[in-house]
């Protein structure tokens, strides 16, 4: 589809409890879509649902670990059987662990692994069984700047981003290949005020927060939407932060690598030394049961920015080229009736 949408389309995001899942989930019920909630937080998946059934959506919580392949392929299946074909399929699901590398234990390193990268992995290969044969559906990928140029203290993160990347583009060559009429598309997202931060692994010395500038979740979710409209584009850059960052990996990864070196360990941490009681969600939810639903939103509302200039400017790109071509043409002729006139 381009630009054309259907009202209450089938719609699938992972991590839906949290962050940039719970804010897409409520955005894609509040447009009357049919949402299924993947998470493995019970009681906040029922909360979540419940948003979804206000907003005017329907609404399938599912418990489900995106590291297990066969329940994430079962999950696919009900939701089929339960709400219609899938239409969507939003991959946003992660865990990771800040630290530095040599701090990293092994088993922690598989299981971030696991749930980030195999989690995307395995929530795509059970759409594409299903959209496949029908020739139709969409992929959106919610990616990170972090996918592209690695920070300090995140390589568990980065790495699994840069994963989902390079898995991402063999997939389109290979539906380019077939002609396939399935779409995927990646959404590459700035700092966000999720709540990884009050609940991922940590072993940092102070709360750790996300990169400045930092974005409300409902801005992530504004370009998540945007992308399942118009798959077309392989990639989204959402974020002045964003953009910069990206190019300037590819004019000078060098310059970045000493920059970051200098200020990543400070502007990654808060002021306030970590809670030695704050939840660690990667081997258990830290939103399983009352009153722990921590919503779409982090710690950092004082700071998040509800808009993005860029986003809107990348959205409007066509209209905005045609306008300027416009003006210039314009611009053109008047100055050129003024030479005439005046016999310049």
């Amino acid at each position: 589809m381009s630009g054309a949408r259907r009202r209450g389309q089938v719609v699938v995001v992972t991590g839906a409890t949290g962050g940039v899942g719970r804010a897409a989930a409520r955005a894609f019920g509040a447009r009357g879509d049919r949402v299924a909630l993947l998470a493995r937080g019970e009681f906040a998946l029922e909360r979540a649902a419940e948003e979804i059934r206000e907003a005017g959506g329907q609404a399938l919580p599912l418990v489900v670990d995106v590291a297990d392949a066969e329940a994430v392929d079962a999950a696919a299946g009900r939701i089929e059987e339960e709400l219609g074909p899938i239409d969507v399929w939003v991959n946003a699901a992660f865990s990771t662990v800040f630290a530095p590398v040599a701090e990293i234990r092994p088993e922690e390193l598989r299981r971030a692994t696991e749930v980030t990268y195999f989690g995307f992995v395995h929530g795509t290969q059970a759409a594409l069984r299903r959209m496949t044969p029908r020739d139709r559906g969409t992929i959106v990928q919610v990616g990170s700047a972090l996918a592209e140029r690695s920070v300090p203290l995140q390589a568990v993160y980065c790495g699994a981003k840069h994963a989902i990347q390079g898995f991402t583009e063999s997939l389109r060559c290979e539906l380019l290949h077939d002609r396939s009429g399935v779409r995927v598309t990646m959404v590459q997202m700035p700092g966000l005020n999720t709540p990884q931060f009050s609940w991922v692994l940590t072993r940092l010395p102070r709360h750790p927060r996300p990169v400045a500038p930092v974005y409300q979740p409902e801005v992530a979710a504004r370009a998540v939407l945007y992308a399942t409209d118009h798959p077309q584009r392989r990639m989204y850059w959402v974020g002045g932060s964003t953009v910069a960052t990206l190019l300037g990996q590819k004019l000078a990864p060098g310059l970045l690598d000493r920059y970051l070196a200098r200020t990543g360990y400070e502007g990654q941490q808060t002021g306030r030394p970590v809670d030695p009681s704050r939840p660690a969600n990667l081997w258990k939810p830290a939103d399983d049961t009352a009153p722990d639903d921590y919503g779409a939103h982090g710690v950092f509302d004082d700071e998040a920015h509800p808009r993005s200039l860029q986003f809107w400017i990348s959205r409007h790109r066509g209209p905005l080229a045609l306008a300027a071509a416009v003006t210039g043409a314009a611009a053109g002729a008047l100055a050129g009736g003024l030479r005439r006139r005046t016999g310049c």
